[in-house]
């Protein structure tokens, strides 16, 4: 029975793991709003009915997508919080690494720009979980940077959502596409050590 169930859960996945493939690769090559189920099931060659047996609808595909996109920029995020360097150099690299990520995969990419944003405007719970997962890490570096002597003693989880909103506009892909031309914005370097700056006072 348990070899039968475990069968039924890997052909789930799978099944699950071909629509969510399919379905970005038309997302990227068509555009969000272009695309619509069909689409993925003629891709894949089943039924639309199919696709619905797993997924409500293609909001709910783009949702596990956008999942997917964050996850890579946490997992990113999580190894440069681990390295054994001061909490500073940590957090100096995280900032650079997100907004390069950012430039390359969301703005060079029009198409995963758009996913994104409409994400970010449906004001979806991958987001805030997102978010709430890279405060828990900024307070995990900071709370290390504090007992190393590196910050001044602080609430460490204020700390991190300040510090998360002050270069917010290194990371969210809308803002970085506003500030990325404007001669009259501070560079990111700038905003890197300022925000660094700040925990340190």
């Amino acid at each position: 029975m348990d070899d039968s169930i475990d069968q039924l859960n890997a052909a789930h996945q799978e099944n699950v793991f071909r629509i969510l493939e399919s379905a970005e690769r038309l997302f990227r090559h068509f555009g969000y709003s272009k695309t619509n189920v069909a689409d993925i099931a003629r891709d894949l060659g089943m039924s639309p009915a199919n696709i619905y047996r797993f997924f409500a609808s293609k909001a709910e595909i783009h949702q596990a997508i956008c999942g997917r996109l964050l996850d890579a920029s946490y997992q990113q995020a999580a190894e440069i919080c681990r390295l054994p360097v001061s909490a500073v150099e940590r957090l100096r690299r995280y900032l650079h690494a997100q907004y390069q990520l950012t430039v390359e995969v969301m703005l060079d990419d029009q198409k995963v720009h758009e996913m994104v944003v409409i994400a970010m405007e449906r004001d979806w719970h991958v987001i805030d979980m997102h978010i709430d997962r890279l405060h828990a890490l900024f307070a995990d570096v900071i709370r290390e940077g504090i007992e190393a002597g590196e910050f001044p003693e602080q609430d460490v989880d204020i700390a991190s959502r300040c510090f998360g909103a002050a270069t917010v506009t290194l990371c969210h892909p809308q803002m970085v596409a506003q500030c990325l031309s404007k001669a009259n914005r501070a560079t990111p370097e700038q905003l890197i050590e300022f925000a660094i700056k700040a925990l340190k006072n």
